[in-house]
């Protein structure tokens, strides 16, 4: 049995938006540390994880650990019903997912069926990262959109003080240099020129979610895939991206 609450319902629309984007369903493992999910994107060239731990929440009740899969869009279009000011109470209830919004006046409950999903977890990607770098969270949004004129992949590149851009497609070529120096690129070490593209789509979803003023750190190896990671308040998110390799 487990109940939680959350004070700013919005807050936890936000963490489950950064996973929908990924997978339309899934487990969340509820431990009394906190909240996990991973899961593989059915194309299977995606990964996301998904943690936050029992602080990030004003009422944290779990007697045991136990998984609960939903249907995550569901319970994504659930959440967008989210006012400004509500609480968001989380519980088992009979065997079904009880979602409650608290507001000041009014509360409205709904239940889910909770699903069987894949009982195996799947494991994360072992690299050893070559380049390592932190983005704003807005210019690499801004780099998207950019080589999405030309392409529907893109290519990264480091070398020992840059950060390169590249997109290439029937409209023309693209080629964006970043110092790490510079207010875009914050941190970067490279312990190795590194060089891969990636499926531009999937890159675009990842970021999306990412809060407004937050970093955005990536991780890349040549031709291996790529790490991204942002916080979203007090929870994390990962993913993984296989990279584009032409025949």
């Amino acid at each position: 049995m487990f109940e939680i609450k959350i004070d700013d319902a919005k807050y936890w629309k936000n963490c489950v938006d950064a996973i929908v984007k990924l997978v339309d369903e899934g487990s969340f493992d509820i431990s009394k540390e906190g909240i996990t999910l991973r899961a593989m994107d059915p194309s299977g060239i995606s990964m996301v994880s998904f943690s936050i731990p029992n602080k990030a929440f004003s009422k944290y009740d779990v007697d045991k650990q136990m998984r609960v899969g939903l249907n995550l869009e569901n319970l994504d279009r659930i959440l967008a019903s989210a006012r400004g000011d509500e609480q968001l109470l989380m519980k088992d209830s009979g065997g079904r997912f009880l979602i409650e919004f608290i507001g000041k006046h009014s509360r409205r409950r709904y239940k889910l069926p909770m699903i069987e999903t894949k009982k195996d977890i799947d494991k994360e990607p072992k690299v050893e990262f070559e380049s390592e770098m932190e983005v704003r969270g807005e210019s690499i949004k801004e780099i998207i959109k950019d080589a999405a004129l030309l392409s529907t992949y893109i290519g990264f590149k480091t070398d020992k003080s840059s950060f390169t851009v590249m997109a290439k497609g029937d409209m023309g070529e693209l080629e964006e240099e970043h110092l790490g120096s510079a207010d875009v690129i914050k941190n970067l070490v490279v312990k190795s020129p590194s060089s891969a593209t990636f499926n531009l789509e999937y890159l675009d979803r990842m970021v999306s979610a990412c809060p407004s003023g937050n970093q955005i750190k990536m991780s890349f190896k040549s031709n291996e895939p790529i790490m991204i990671n942002y916080k979203i308040g007090d929870a994390e998110v990962i993913y993984f991206l296989a990279p584009y390799m032409e025949d």
